[in-house]
Formats: structure tokens, sequence, C-alpha cells
């Protein structure tokens, strides 16, 4: 009788069935990281550096005081972070403090995946939903935040609460929501470049003030908020040699010289410049495709030339992987998904038959990763560009004719609202897979 009514009442479509295949593995796996391998944690623990400032600061203990000179996990958020992190203290025994820290951040990211869901104008009965989530949770970024309980999770959602509220002209709280995540740390301040393109000034009153407002908060009540300026700020601007994938990060681990680590990032630097400027021209009216795309750009660029670039930055990515399913996305090639492995696989490349060919691609995996990513929106917006120029339609924008029919370029002007080279819908429609 059970299994009777597991029985399908009509035929199912193939996207139901991946559909109900896929529920279980998805929801499996977030089980599997969440209760199992982040509880069981690893040697690498960020939250116990974060437990004990956050217990020093309740306390009126002095919070910067790590030894900068170990490989050990440090404290390097702002005193407007220690703010806002502090409560995770109230807990007193650190185990449970920390199993909080890691649910909190679950919770974050099944929220940001929703987000990013209906970002995406996909429902959860989507065949999206469980693939979307499978992905994410088997994905090194997401495995590591939890496993190694970082805050991660928390800036993912801040970025997509802020992508939601960029789109919509909700500009006060668009700001809000990244001026939080800066308040910790500064891996989305490249997104304030998506809001000052798109004249949408009202962001940075709140994105610059919600941090400001808060250190301003915390620093009568720090022991020691001058400490961040002279023991800790400078160390973030330097380049370290381990646990580090940007390219200055390589150089300095493989001895390369100044000369050509400057070469590879000023080049990778332009490469990038003209991606956005590419992106900005002909696609800023596009509203989804170009929020989405310039941001994953930027941030993957910041990652990849700054001075720090870890590898489950990446999940900071996925509002630009999900591009894919936008018909003018960069991503509907091979090498981006080969990009995406590098810098997304939670697989090891460690070998000890092949030891020093195992450890060179496990380390280089993540920069070639990102690399590659950035090289393939290059190529592939220079090559719509060139094709379009090539053909005398760039007034129409550059969108390949297959995306954009003839007649519906023709009806268009360059410098008129078109939000997809010449549609008339304000954000592009994703393909069809409810």
């Amino acid at each position: 009788m059970l299994l009777r009514q597991l029985e399908p009442r009509s035929a199912r479509t193939t996207a139901e069935v991946i559909k109900f295949a896929l529920w279980p593995f998805a929801v499996m796996t977030v089980l599997n990281r969440v209760f199992i391998k982040a509880v069981n944690g690893f040697v690498t623990d960020d939250f116990r550096p974060v437990y004990q400032a956050s217990l020093d600061f309740l306390n009126g203990r002095p919070v910067y005081t790590a030894n900068l000179d170990s490989v050990d996990p440090h404290y390097l958020y702002y005193p407007s972070g220690t703010l806002l992190i502090a409560p995770v203290a109230w807990v007193h025994d650190y185990e449970k403090a920390r199993w909080l820290f890691i649910l909190l951040n679950a919770a974050a990211i099944i929220l940001a995946w929703y987000l990013l869901l209906r970002l995406f104008r996909f429902t959860v009965n989507s065949v999206v939903a469980p693939v979307l989530l499978f992905a994410m949770f088997m994905s090194e970024t997401v495995t590591n935040t939890l496993v190694f309980t970082n805050v991660n999770g928390c800036i993912l959602l801040a970025e997509l609460l802020f992508l939601h509220l960029l789109l919509k002209r909700r500009d006060l709280w668009a700001g809000v929501a990244l001026g939080l995540s800066i308040a910790v740390k500064p891996t989305l301040v490249p997104l304030l470049l998506i809001a000052l393109v798109r004249g949408q000034w009202k962001v940075f009153i709140t994105a610059l003030g919600v941090p400001i407002v808060l250190t301003a908060i915390a620093w009568p009540l720090s022991k020691d908020p001058e400490k961040f300026l002279s023991h800790t700020a400078p160390y973030l601007f330097e380049t370290r040699d381990y646990f580090n994938s940007s390219i200055p990060g390589n150089g300095e681990y493989y001895g390369l010289p100044p000369w050509l680590v400057w070469g590879m990032r000023l080049g990778m630097g332009i490469l990038v410049a003209i991606t956005l400027w590419l992106l900005w021209r002909y696609y800023r009216h596009d509203e989804l495709f170009f929020v989405c795309t310039a941001s994953g750009v930027l941030l993957t660029a910041s990652f990849l030339l700054l001075s720090l670039g870890q590898m489950y930055y990446s999940m900071m990515l996925f509002p630009f992987l999900m591009t894919v399913v936008l018909r003018n996305s960069v991503l509907r090639n091979w090498p981006a998904w080969l990009a995406v492995f590098g810098f997304m696989s939670y697989d090891k490349w460690l070998s000890d038959r092949w030891q020093h060919i195992g450890r060179d691609v496990e380390y280089l995996r993540i920069t070639f990763g990102w690399g590659l990513l950035l090289i393939v929106a290059f190529c592939v917006l220079g090559d719509r560009y060139l094709a379009a120029k090539r053909e005398g339609r760039l007034q129409f924008g550059i969108d390949p004719t297959w995306i954009t029919p003839a007649p519906a370029a023709a009806a268009a002007t360059p410098d008129s609202p078109r939000p997809a080279n010449g549609s008339a819908t304000t954000v592009a429609k994703p393909i069809s897979v409810e």
C-alpha cells in the first residue's frame, strides 16, 4: 500500500524526475556538511580567535593581541566587526557557541540560496532549486566555511540582500546590507563600484555610514582599538605566502621576481578594465545580467589581484555563476566551468605518487581558476564586440543575432533603455526550467 502511494498519478517530465531525484541528495548533503563535517571540525579553526576576541571585548580585555608571525588563524576584524560579533561570547561554552555559529552561517547560506533563486525568478518548486542547493553545499567554499566556522555565510547573505535591494532601487537599505558586511570585513567593498556606475548615490550614505557609526560605538567600548590601526591594519596590507591564492600570494610562495608578479597583475587588470567597460557600455540596461556579471568580475579580480585571496571567498561568486541561466551569459562554454571547477571543487589533488606535481596543482588550481574565469569573460565579450563591429551593428548592441533578433535590435537606439541589448523587458529572462 505504501509503495502504491509513491507511484506518480501521471507521467513525469524529465525535469520532474531530476527534481525528485536531486532533492534527497541536496537535503542529505546539507545535513552532512552542517552536522557531520562542520561539527567534526578541522585543524583550521577560524572561530576560536573570533570567540576569544568576543570574550575579551565583553570583559574589557585587549582584543588585538595575536602573534601575526604565526600561521594560525588570526583575529583581523575591525572594532565595528567586534561589536557585531561579540554576542557569540554570551554562550559561555565554546563548543556550543561554535555549533551556534555553524547553524547561523548555514541558515544564512540557505536564505541566500532562496534569494538567489528569486533573483533569477525561479521558485523552490523548480528543478533549479535542488540543483543549486546541492551544488552550493558540495562546493569547497560552503563546506570549508562551515568546517572552519567562518563568517562568510553571513557575508554571502549580505551580498544577496544588497543585489536584490539595488535592483529594486531601494538604495538606502541596499547600503545597510553592504555596510553591515563591510563593518566586519571588506570583501564586498568592490560592489560599491556597481552602485557608482548606476548612479545610485544613496547607497554610499548607509554603506559607509553603518560601519562608521558602529566603529564610533565600538571604539570607546574597546580596550585597545588603537592597536587595530598600529598592529593589525598593516598586516592586512601585507602579502603572506601561505593560504593565499592571489597572484602576489603565489608569487611570494614560489619566489617569483616582483616584475613578473606586477606584470601579471597589470595584464589581468587591463583585461578586467576592458571587460567592465564592455559590460557598462553595452549591457548596463540589462540590469540583472549587468549587476551580477559585473559584480562577479569585480570580486574575482579582487581575489586574484589584491594581497589576499582565499579559496572560500569564491562563495561570493554564486550570483555570477547563476547568470548561466540567462541567454546572453558569458558562462555558456566549457572553459568557464573548467575555471569554476578549479576554485569550487572540494577535490584534493595532493598525490603520494607525484608529490611535486600534485602539490602545485592543488595550490595553483584556485589561482588559475579565477584567472581563467576572467579571461573567459573578456574573450566572450570581446568576441561579441568584434563580431558586431565587423557586421556594422554596434549601435544596436553586441549580443549575437540569435540572442537579439535583428528587428528588435533595429528598433532600439544606442542610449535608449534597452534591458537586454534591445529587448523589451527590464530584466533578461532566464531559461524556463520550471
